[in-house]
């Protein structure tokens, strides 16, 4: 004999109140129902906060934090209350079996939201896991985990609908093929992001830490995230650039990691001389400049050559460079006169600093230059100064 929670309220309504039996049937047994419901979700609460002051009273690994981090076992349990009250409905549903049937088509649509937001928590939680990993950081996989993430929901939401209208999620899928047009218009971005973000890991073209420069887009910073449709570079100013992943594979941009996986950072600076100040040195100049340079005493001519002051210039500074410590000798120094022009000689300096601190970086080469445009006026030579 099956149990009817809702005898006594029928008769309630029906002899008492003067309701119609139709209506009272389906007032009294949607009202246990919603008691039920009730009652489920408050034990469902309870039973949450025991199991997680369990978990973290008994458990302190990284991965019971991690579970509780991104409450998988929050939506875990609420699977629970949605089939106690699928298999509970029945007793409060006797006499509408339409209202019973769309009822207990809620608690699968709710058991199913559970299980995407229970499964979403365990991709965030195989990001976590990866991201912890240092040498892993300069190859993030949150494009990839968003995919998923994308195609979980996708499916997911497909699935519930066609429980909810009582439909094949087959039927629902076929359907979608004829709107596949306006689906590729819907994703175009995350579309054209996940395969600009396989093109930009697999050819290593970004990581996160990178600095890099975008004339185009006015961003010039270090990268902070890469998502399937953004890569966020944080500028030296503080500001955020937000560029999609596409416009790093479709236009051009300067990645500074090879400096600075490298043994030092380029310096490369002109130092115009006025044409009119550069001479043949005479001998009496040349020892003057020996006594007054130590850099220069032990210099010594060629055999009938007669050197310019911009020459011996030209030799102070490589020696100076070589003799500096901050300048790696390892690596390529050249000092060399560029053609002349309207504005004056230029003496090109070319060489690489140890130090690749941006701001250490500056001051040791503006220090550098300070010097070596100091030492102008003691070869007899002067800076090109414009004036009109």
């Amino acid at each position: 004999m099956q149990l009817n929670l809702g005898q006594h309220m029928n008769d309630f309504l029906v002899e008492v109140m003067g309701f119609s039996k139709e209506f009272a049937d389906i007032f009294d047994e949607t009202l246990i129902a919603l008691l039920m419901i009730a009652v489920v979700t408050g034990i469902n609460y309870i039973c949450q906060a025991l199991l997680v002051r369990i978990i973290r009273r008994v458990e302190k690994k990284r991965w019971s934090r991690m579970l509780i981090k991104r409450k998988v076992l929050h939506h875990l349990l609420h699977i629970l209350p949605g089939l106690f009250l699928f298999l509970l409905l029945p007793l409060a549903f006797v006499e509408a079996p339409k209202l019973l049937i769309f009822s207990q088509h809620i608690c699968i649509a709710y058991i199913i939201y559970s299980v995407l937001l229970t499964l979403n928590g365990m991709l965030l939680i195989v990001l976590d896991i990866y991201n912890s990993k240092d040498e892993r950081r300069s190859h993030p996989i949150k494009g990839v985990i968003q995919i998923f993430q994308v195609l979980l929901f996708f499916i997911g939401g497909i699935i519930i609908v066609a429980v909810l209208i009582n439909k094949s999620p087959a039927t629902l899928f076929a359907g979608l093929g004829a709107s596949a047009a306006v689906l590729m218009l819907i994703f175009k971005d995350s579309i054209l992001g996940f395969v600009a973000g396989v093109q930009l890991s697999v050819n290593d073209m970004i990581r996160l830490g990178d600095w890099v420069q975008l004339p185009k887009d006015n961003a010039n910073g270090l990268v902070e995230e890469i998502t399937l449709n953004t890569v966020k570079i944080r500028n030296f100013d503080n500001t955020i650039s937000t560029i999609p992943p596409y416009t790093l594979v479709n236009t051009s941009f300067i990645n500074w990691r090879g400096m600075k996986e490298s043994n030092g950072r380029r310096v490369m600076k002109n130092i115009k001389l006025n044409v009119n100040t550069l001479s043949f040195c005479t001998p009496d100049e040349l020892d003057a400049i020996r006594r007054r340079i130590p850099l220069m005493k032990d210099y010594e001519t060629r055999l009938g050559e007669i050197p310019t002051n911009a020459q011996l210039y030209r030799i102070y500074i490589g020696r100076y460079l070589n003799a500096h410590p901050e300048v790696n000798q390892e690596m390529d120094m050249i000092v060399c006169q560029k053609e002349a022009t309207e504005y004056g000689v230029p003496i090109q300096v070319y060489f690489f600093l140890r130090n690749k601190i941006w701001k250490e970086y500056e001051q040791i080469q503006s220090d550098i230059f300070d010097h070596l445009l100091v030492m102008v006026k003691e070869f007899g030579l002067k800076l090109y100064q414009y004036s009109d």
